[in-house]
């Protein structure tokens, strides 16, 4: 069985308006609304869950009317973080349950089905996997106030995939400052995170100008 978590969780701060940024309209149409969509591509049986603050919920109701957007979702209570949010999310997979688990940020709508489909093939042996992508600017270290190697270095981008029985354990842990994504939560019990090669156009829309990116990629 195969599943995805979208956590949709952020209040738009950056963008500077009112209305959260997953429910923003790219190229005509909500920007969560496609995220799903490529994923449905990817899976016509993959079972989604999408993660919402409970205030968010009756909007993206009231938005799947609007747009005749009728994709099959369980709803899950976003948390007072990410961590406890995919808790929340994964709680509604069975205790007994066997197979993958993605889970993604909602504000990516452009992970390339190859990419989803290489994320989830591999999880099937190495039971954890990120996506990533080479740093092309140069980086400096600030404290040390020098430049390091970028080839050292990688982005990390979603779907991050796992074998469901191992992200369930994991997230039976207290909550850490340092879990920073999914795939810190599995490494703090131990496991080996294997990194496959992402696509660089699954950009995270966060600002004005990532919109601007985002009608780019569609034209």
């Amino acid at each position: 069985m195969e599943y995805i978590i979208i956590v949709a969780g952020g209040k738009g701060l950056r963008m500077g308006g009112d209305i959260p940024k997953q429910f923003l309209p790219v190229g005509g149409k909500p920007v969560l609304m496609r995220t799903i969509e490529r994923f449905r591509e990817y899976s016509k049986d993959i079972c989604v869950i999408l993660v919402l603050p409970k205030a968010q919920q009756e909007y993206w109701h009231a938005l799947c009317e609007e747009y005749g957007f009728h994709e099959e979702c369980l709803i899950a209570d976003g948390g007072e973080t990410r961590f406890h949010s995919v808790k929340n999310g994964l709680q509604l997979i069975p205790d007994d349950c066997e197979g993958t688990v993605g889970v993604h940020d909602g504000v990516r709508p452009f992970p390339s089905t190859d990419v989803i489909r290489k994320c989830y093939e591999t999880a099937k042996t190495a039971k954890a996997v990120i996506p990533v992508i080479p740093v092309v600017e140069t980086l400096r270290h600030v404290e040390e106030k020098r430049n390091v190697q970028r080839s050292e270095y990688r982005l990390v981008q979603t779907p991050q995939v796992f074998d469901i029985q191992l992200l369930k354990r994991a997230n039976r842990q207290e909550y850490k400052e340092q879990f920073t994504d999914d795939a810190s939560v599995v490494e703090s019990i131990g496991q080996d995170v294997t990194m496959v090669e992402g696509n660089r156009e699954n950009i995270k829309i966060t600002t004005p100008f990532d919109i601007k990116i985002a009608e780019s990629i569609l034209q």
